[in-house]
């Protein structure tokens, strides 16, 4: 008893570190760096979407960042020319849009199955980047600039302005939190259970009477929205938005950060977004060929940390076993539906 409540102590007490450290950094560090949290959180986000399609589903997507960048374009196209926009308005604009988009890719998608489902992702994803790529009411291939950020304002009160990086940076990390909240509560709740069942056994759990496709289309749509969530706070922060926001080289990035951080916990592609950005800020200040050292090493990690580099942790703190993948779930974790996919 006592070994399992000294485990719950350390379980929290790293978050709940994590959390302050991330509140007192603007205090003591440059603007600089406060703009380089912000964008890992940003990105982190987009992380930690993928993985609930990735590392729960089993379901590899290349066409997250089509979500990613359509919030944002949503951002642009709804933003007066010289005016702030309205975040009451903008923002549940771009999330409900990229999670229509992610409903309507997936119904489709998830028809398929291992790499023909990658490949209908990555078409998907190509389709939405060469329509925004040859839009002239999108700015085409040059993109579109946001003159004035969004800002929250009640009945004549302004109460945020997003246009200090110092707002803009809290804003970002309540987001943060509230994403990895959700998304731990989806994964420990039946639903999680459920998706997770379908990954390790789908033959067993649809025998067992889950409706397979509707978990996975609510997994993606959510997933896709939360991509949108992302991708609208990354238009506010730079600025403007650009085709690239949605090709697929943006996708492989974000999978890339969720390899890193591992598959296994909800957080886990957030440390994958620090160590990648961290290392590329690193690289590019040292070595004049950083992309060449910057892929070797993110193979070493993959290869010798398989389960992200957040079970480094365990093994440092001497723990008897490194930090597994999640266990094969068992559908009769979760209250089994009737009817099937």
């Amino acid at each position: 008893m006592t070994e399992k409540r000294a485990s719950l102590i350390r379980s929290s007490a790293v978050p709940a570190l994590c959390l302050a450290a991330a509140i007192a950094l603007p205090f003591v560090v440059p603007q600089y760096y406060v703009q380089f949290a912000s964008k890992v959180l940003i990105l982190g986000v987009l992380a930690m979407a993928l993985n609930l399609v990735v590392g729960q589903g089993g379901l590899v997507s290349l066409c997250h960042a089509a979500f990613f960048g359509l919030a944002g374009y949503v951002l642009a196209l709804m933003s007066p020319k010289y005016d702030p926009a309205s975040l009451l308005l903008t923002l549940p604009a771009a999330v409900i849009a990229a999670g229509v988009v992610a409903l309507i890719i997936g119904a489709l998608a998830l028809r398929t199955r291992g790499v023909y489902f990658i490949m209908v992702t990555l078409a998907f994803g190509e389709m939405l980047f060469y329509l925004f790529h040859d839009a002239d009411f999108a700015g085409g291939s040059d993109g579109a600039f946001i003159n004035a950020k969004p800002e929250l304002v009640v009945a004549g009160v302004r109460l945020l302005d997003l246009d200090k990086p110092l707002v803009f940076y809290f804003v970002v990390l309540a987001v943060t939190v509230g994403a990895i909240a959700l998304l731990t509560m989806l994964v420990r709740s039946p639903f999680g259970h459920a998706l997770a069942a379908a990954r390790d056994n789908e033959r067993r759990a649809r025998a067992l009477g889950f409706p397979i496709f509707r978990i996975r289309l609510i997994a993606f749509t959510l997933s896709g929205a939360l991509a949108g969530l992302a991708g609208y706070f990354a238009a506010i922060q730079f600025g403007f938005v650009a085709p690239q926001m949605l090709g697929w080289h943006q996708s492989a990035v974000a999978l890339v950060m969720v390899l890193i951080g591992g598959l296994s916990t909800v957080s886990g592609p957030l440390i994958g977004a620090l160590v990648l950005l961290g290392l590329e800020e690193v690289l590019k200040a040292t070595f004049e060929q950083w992309k060449l050292i910057e892929g070797v090493i993110v193979i070493a990690i993959v290869l010798l940390l398989p389960n992200g580099v957040r079970q480094l942790w365990p093994m440092l703190a001497g723990e008897r076993a490194p930090m597994r993948a999640n266990k094969p779930a068992s559908p009769a974790a979760a209250a089994p539906e009737t009817g099937h996919a």
